[in-house]
């Protein structure tokens, strides 16, 4: 099917418009510097695409970016209208733009509509991509192009533009009559609009300041006069008076007091460094000075954030073995929601890998026409081809990250399509898939993940020595994720989970002379390719410790906190040199996940998560690798990495590791948090802070500020919380903003998650995430941080 465009595109009105824009709604584009893009002049205009779901359903939508620059319009031809917010999609929520026929709708529709008129919009979070259809090839390069420029432009945007950018957006919103000039009831409604409820006297006072002509409308610098009013900052400008002195300006000496004072060794060079780079005012640079606006913007910057940016980079020792990492790793990777009837898609590969996911699950089974399928078996979710899968991950394995990634299989086939997964991955794969092992290290010790950069490791089964086909469980075509066993460290072994991991029961012995579908035994080609990482079952910590250590065991999560209550240290020491796999329990059908914080303070480094579902274990695994330039791989601490630890993470002030400290987090105000309907104008959050200390089960802790009635735009708290730290190298802490409510739980608002050793202290920003991890700009926290030690008799 080619979509039908024979109709000519009604484009004399967009460009009548596009040409009497004033000079405020291109101010957005001004400052990212795309007014004379040729491509997002065409996306300005609009187009008529088709948006495709399905061979059957393609409804035509006209897209057209709006003034801001970052907001598409999808326009539908609806009755019934959708909200506003469900008609439109953010540049800065989009995570990639596909060319051509990739994902599985247009993949179907190869052949019937020109691949080079395709593309996807992928997301960020769960909203699903976008397929779109263009009348040409022109036509989808402009927007494949536009978008990814814009998404550019997003990303070198300062903290200061993104405010700027979101209040005029919502002056063009709140402008009802598009005069380009705002009344008071115009005003008023904006108030409610970016969340904050003020009084009758306080919104006239506030417009008359700003009317200076006295004609009851605000006009050019009377609209910029109101704007820089209503985003004063009184707490930092309190700050900058007490370091500035009387005369209010920052000399280079007084900077060097104030970074100091912020823990920071820095130079009288570097301060200097800073008021170049963030001083607005030339004569102020010249004189080596910093006024308000300069100081404001350095603390809005990324040397004025939470996190330390030195560690935005990949700076551990990445040369250790492969079992010294947390790794980020990713349950059942292929599905986008529950785990019983949702949808299976390759895109959700696309998303764990772009998130630095480095390892990833494939369930396998037999598919049609000799072509194996990745699901759910025994469940309802829809089914995808292996082939397309390796495909995805031979485009976007290293994308986000250079190091290595394990594809965990589950098999569940026969021979015969064992021996086509085998020839997918070799020659889909080609030169990264691993085949042999690198180095000469030995048994004892597992390779870096800088000696396999770049590479791509299979995990499963193995046969033994020369087996061919073996009924032992080593060599059993089933890698089933139950592989704990039973042994030292308790419990038996349980069921497998919703019964989806059996093993294929087929006979080996033909029947009536016929060959049989499928076999139980497993193919030596698929056995070849499992390099480091042989999945075995578990028989205590006594065998594995005379194991090589390319075997690796899987562990439910019920199995892992067993063995961590009754042998924590012993798991420490296996974990030193061997890897281990926690996975959710079967019981969560709904896709949710676990504490990841408890595997990790056992040296556990493959903690999978369903990472379709947004929360706190998410934003736990999202903080956890943050930091090492968010490369999947983050180094774990020292005591976590020798085999004679003594570490219990039950017991923490016994053994190594426990290094006492207090944190102190004084936070001061909010700014721009996000309505939580946008549909509501009346509808004001009434915030609260919560910060979260995750890490051993003795330090785990919350504490939370009073909640402020009827502003998310500016609320102030100065409210000081305190914590003990007992392991501060396991433990991470999470900021949390809730809309509190009296009568049902709290709403959430946004958080950001980080490592207490990236901390940094002083005054700080948070830049806020949603529950799926994107940044809600401007939104943000604004607080001051203190890390002291502990003496050992303080804190047992």
């Amino acid at each position: 099917m080619q979509p039908d465009r024979s109709k000519a595109l009604e484009v004399e009105a967009p460009v009548r418009d596009a040409t009497q824009r004033s000079s405020r709604d291109l101010r957005a584009l001004r400052k990212l510097g795309v007014t004379e893009d040729d491509d997002v002049r065409f996306m300005l205009l609009g187009s008529s695409l088709w948006k495709i779901r399905s061979p059957r359903w393609q409804k035509r939508r006209e897209l057209r970016l709006q003034e801001d620059g970052m907001t598409v319009w999808c326009e539908t031809h609806k009755r019934a209208k959708r909200a506003p917010s469900q008609q439109t999609f953010s540049v800065m929520d989009v995570q990639c733009v596909l060319e051509g026929c990739q994902s599985e709708v247009l993949r179907g529709l190869c052949g019937s509509i020109p691949e080079a008129h395709c593309f996807t919009v992928v997301f960020r979070g769960p909203r699903r991509g976008l397929d779109l259809a263009c009348s040409s090839e022109a036509e989808a390069r402009h927007w494949i192009r536009g978008l990814r420029r814009l998404q550019e432009r997003a990303q070198t945007m300062s903290q200061r533009d993104k405010l700027e950018h979101w209040i005029y957006g919502y002056l063009r919103r709140a402008d009802a009559d598009k005069d380009n000039t705002m009344s008071f009831k115009e005003v008023k409604s904006l108030l409610r609009m970016i969340n904050i409820e003020v009084t009758e006297l306080y919104a006239r006072q506030l417009f008359k300041q700003c009317d200076r002509s006295g004609n009851d409308r605000l006009e050019n610098s009377e609209i910029e006069e109101f704007c820089r009013r209503l985003t004063r900052r009184p707490e930092l400008e309190a700050l900058f008076c007490r370091c500035s002195g009387e005369d209010c300006v920052l000399s280079d000496e007084e900077l060097l007091e104030f970074l100091r004072e912020q823990g920071e060794e820095a130079t009288l060079s570097q301060a200097r460094e800073i008021i170049q780079e963030y001083e607005l005012n030339d004569t102020a640079k010249q004189q080596r000075l910093m006024m308000l606006d300069g100081f404001l913007m350095y603390l809005l910057s990324k040397e004025g954030d939470v996190f330390n940016p030195a560690h935005a980079t990949v700076y551990q020792d990445m040369s250790q073995p492969l079992s010294h990492y947390f790794i980020s790793s990713s349950h059942n990777t292929y599905l986008l929601q529950d785990q019983l009837g949702g949808p299976s898609s390759t895109e959700a590969y696309l998303r764990a890998l772009s998130r630095g996911c480095r390892c990833v699950e494939l369930d396998c089974w037999e598919g049609p026409n000799g072509e194996p399928i990745v699901y759910h078996g025994h469940t309802l979710t829809s089914r995808i081809l292996f082939r397309e899968v390796i495909e995805v991950v031979r485009d976007y394995a290293f994308k986000a990250s250079p190091y290595p990634l394990i594809l965990s299989l589950e098999n569940h086939c026969g021979r015969e399509q064992q021996v086509v997964m085998a020839r997918h991955l070799r020659s889909i794969l080609g030169e990264t898939l691993l085949t042999k092992s690198p180095g000469s290290k030995g048994t004892r010790s597992l390779p870096s993940p800088e000696e396999l950069k770049g590479r791509i490791l299979i995990k499963g089964k193995k046969l033994s020595g020369s087996d061919s086909s073996s009924s032992s469980s080593d060599s059993s075509s089933s890698s089933s994720e139950e592989e704990e066993g039973s042994g030292e460290g308790g419990g038996t072994r349980t069921k497998n989970k919703n019964k989806k991991k059996d093993s294929v029961k087929v006979s080996p012995v033909p029947v009536n002379g016929s060959k049989p579908r499928c076999s139980s035994s497993l193919a030596p080609e698929l056995s070849d390719l499992v390099v480091l990482c042989r999945s075995v079952r578990f028989h205590g910590f006594d065998h594995a410790s005379q194991q090589p250590a390319n075997e690796m065991s899987s562990f439910s999560e019920g199995k892992a906190r067993r063995l961590i209550r009754d042998s924590g240290n012993s798991f420490v020491r296996h974990n030193a040199l061997q890897l281990s796999r926690i996975y959710p329990s079967g019981l969560r059908a709904h896709s949710s996940n676990y504490s990841p914080q408890e595997m990790w303070s056992a040296g556990c480094q493959i903690v999978a998560l369903n990472f379709q579902t947004p929360g706190e274990a998410m934003a736990l695994n999202q903080g956890r690798f943050l930091q090492n330039g968010r490369c999947g791989y983050t180094l774990k601490p020292a005591f976590l990495r020798s085999a004679d630890s003594t570490f219990d993470p039950e017991h923490p002030a016994r053994g190594q590791g426990y290094q006492a400290k207090t944190l102190t987090v004084t936070v001061i105000s909010a700014q721009q948090l996000p309505k939580l309907n946008p549909e509501r104008p009346n509808s004001i959050v009434d915030p609260l802070v919560r910060v979260e200390l995750h890490g051993v089960p003795a330090d785990n802790a919350r504490a939370e500020t009073p909640h402020i009635n009827n502003n998310g735009f500016n609320p102030r708290w100065n409210h000081t919380l305190v914590f003990d730290v007992g392991v501060p190298e396991l433990a991470l802490v999470r900021f949390v903003v809730e809309d509190h409510d009296t009568t049902s739980s709290n709403d959430f608002v946004g958080q950001f998650t980080l490592p207490f050793t990236s901390l940094r202290q002083g005054y700080r920003h948070i830049h806020l995430l949603s529950a799926d991890g994107v940044p809600i700009s401007p939104a943000s926290l604004f607080v001051h941080i203190k890390v002291s030690e502990l003496s050992r008799s303080q804190s047992v």
